[in-house]
Formats: C-alpha cells, structure tokens, sequence
C-alpha cells in the first residue's frame, strides 16, 4: 500500500434507499478499515510486534483482533449467538487463546494477518450486501457486558463492527506515532 491509496468509496447517490444504507454502511467501515491498513503500512514484522507504550497492545495484534472481532459479528449477523463460543474466564487456555489473539505471534506474519483481514473484510461486504434485511435480529450470548435476554440487529451489529474498528484505527495510530512518528492524519 502506498500513501496515495485510498479506502474504496461507494457511491450512494444514486442507490435505492435499501441499497443507499447498505453502501452508507459500508463505506463507512471501508474507511475505518482503510486507516487501521494505513497505519501499519511499511512496518517490518517486528516492529508490528513492538509494545511502544505501557499497554499490551502491538500494531500486528491490533489488526489480528479486529479481523477476528469482525469476522466473529459477521457470523453473528447469520448464525446469532451460536458465532460465539461459550466463554469459561476461568480456563488458563481460555484466557491464553484471548492473550493470542492480541499479539503477533513468531509464526505469523504482518503480511499474512493483512491478508486473512481483507479475507474478511470482502465476507462481511458480500454477506451486508446479501442480508435479506438489516432489521434480522438474533438473542446476543450470555456474557457479563450483554444484558440477559437483550437482543442485536444486523444493522446494529454492523455499527458496532464500525465502532470496533474506528477505536481500535486510533489505538494503533497512538501506537505508530509513539514507534516512529507517523501519524494517519494530520
């Protein structure tokens, strides 16, 4: 990716109203997405694993978790709560396999966690596009931070992917601009 690349951007203007949200949406995400790929641009593999800051977190990680946060929400948008695994805190390797999922790991690669993260990018586009509506709601896991009982759109679960991947753009532009002074913006 070069500095002269940009998000891909819909055009919506002349799209049904269905249709004009669905690409609202998505160019939306596309943005957020685009930033978070930015900001790791050009890093070595090592560097992707560097913790420049007190906080755990390292720029290959951030995109490994929120390819797997969105890959795991798109799921949800088809299969409701079953798209998530029942979690047991408790579990050593539970909480390892969490821990995993927020590093770049030695065998795996900045390159390849970009790959698998457009992977998912272009599932989550086709299946937004292909939803018969965004109003299909399903019961949302049993976890702590979910009220009993609560239930989640597509639509809403689309914005919170949104959400996600916006907060997590800005965690990893901190994390870039501490590791050698780029900044996304400005």
């Amino acid at each position: 990716m070069t500095s002269t690349e940009s998000h891909d951007v819909t055009t919506t203007a002349d799209a049904a109203p269905r249709d004009r949200e669905r690409a609202d949406l998505l160019d939306s995400l596309a943005r957020h997405r685009f930033f978070l790929r930015y900001t790791v641009q050009g890093l070595t593999d090592e560097q992707a694993r560097l913790r420049p800051t007190v906080s755990e977190l390292c720029l290959g990680g951030i995109v490994k978790h929120v390819s797997a946060t969105e890959a795991a929400w798109a799921d949800f948008m088809v299969r409701g709560a079953a798209a998530f695994p029942t979690a047991d805190w408790t579990d050593p390797q539970m909480a390892e396999r969490w821990a995993d999922e927020h590093h770049l790991l030695p065998e795996e690669t900045l390159a390849g966690v970009l790959d698998e993260y457009a992977a998912v990018a272009a599932r989550t586009d086709e299946l937004v596009r292909t939803l018969p509506s965004l109003d299909v709601d399903h019961l949302l896991p049993e976890a702590p931070w979910f009220t009993p009982g609560a239930r989640q759109s597509a639509r809403r679960t689309l914005l919170h992917v949104i959400a996600e991947t916006a907060q997590h753009a800005g965690h990893a532009d901190v994390l870039r601009e501490t590791l050698d002074g780029q900044k996304t913006m400005g």
